[in-house]
């Protein structure tokens, strides 16, 4: 009995300690730690290494703000430098002026008839017509010694029978534009001729068709040439017909509204001895009327 107790009790102290040594293991590390030993049982709790602070990414500097880029110096919009004060513009005395060379000429002036139309012209449309003119027309300036080499020439027509009037008066001074002082050709295109009876250099060329009304005469064409069948050297000066219907080539110039100070033609010093003057109509009817051709030029 006594055994068997015994038995017991050493059983139950076993169990016991089983129990117990478990528990003993964990102040030990503790102390272990306390007392800097090395433990034993967990591998010394790598102390939080505080891993050298990720180097602190080199402060990234407040990017020094790298100067922004200087502002380009402000290139102040390029105070176009005043364009060198244009050379004070040699103000073009009368005297220098070379852009209309007009050294040495001097105006053509014209004997012009009395207006023989008054009031408002009738309200003519045209193509190409140009617009009325306010104040006095150009002048026209040519070499001194020019002259009117038409004056008393003889002249020739595509129309050898005129209706009213003779060729003659085409170039017999007469420009009043009354009865008696204009040919009449038929209709359709016709045209009128001067011989100048010698070659000169023509600088300008002036028509009066009929301008006791307003009209237009149609596709006028002036050409000048050195022989009489306008096969030699011809040249145009003048064309107002803008769709070629007379076949002599479509022109540049414009059409225009016939009256006392007759249509001044610029003719640049041609050297010619002929001038043909050709017309389609007019705006009133389909004959062409010539009260006075004159041809300036000199030798």
């Amino acid at each position: 009995m006594k055994m068997s107790r015994l038995l017991v009790l050493s059983l139950a102290l076993l169990v016991a300690v089983a129990f117990l040594l478990p528990a003993c293991d964990k102040p030990q590390a503790k102390k272990d730690e306390k007392g800097g030993k090395t433990p034993t049982t967990q591998p010394a709790k790598a102390e939080p290494k505080e891993e050298p602070a990720p180097a602190p990414a080199p402060k990234a500097e407040p990017k020094k703000e790298e100067p922004a880029p200087a502002p380009a110096p402000k290139v102040e919009p390029k105070k176009e430098e005043p364009a060198p004060a244009p050379a004070p513009k040699a103000e073009a005395t009368p005297s220098d002026e070379p852009a209309k060379d007009t050294k040495g000429l001097v105006e053509l002036k014209l004997e012009l008839p009395k207006p023989l139309f008054e009031g408002t012209p009738k309200n003519i449309r045209e193509k190409n017509l140009r617009p009325p003119r306010k104040g006095p027309r150009d002048p026209l300036m040519v070499p001194p010694g020019v002259t009117n080499v038409a004056s008393g020439k003889a002249v020739t027509s595509s129309d050898s029978e005129p209706i009213i009037g003779e060729l003659k008066l085409v170039t017999d001074g007469d420009k009043e534009g009354t009865d008696g002082s204009y040919v009449e050709l038929g209709p359709g295109k016709q045209w009128v001729q001067i011989d100048l009876k010698d070659a000169y250099n023509i600088f300008a060329v002036v028509v009066w068709h009929y301008h006791r009304e307003g009209r237009v005469y149609r596709d006028v064409v002036v050409q000048v040439a050195d022989d009489a069948d306008f096969i030699t050297n011809v040249r145009t000066v003048f064309n107002n017909d803008y769709d070629n219907s007379s076949g002599l080539g479509i022109g540049n110039d414009m059409q225009y509204l016939d009256s006392f100070e007759g249509e001044l033609i610029p003719v640049k010093g041609l050297k010619a001895r002929y001038v043909r003057l050709y017309s389609n109509g007019n705006t009133s009817n389909d004959q062409n009327h010539y009260t006075e051709v004159e041809v300036f030029g000199k030798k």
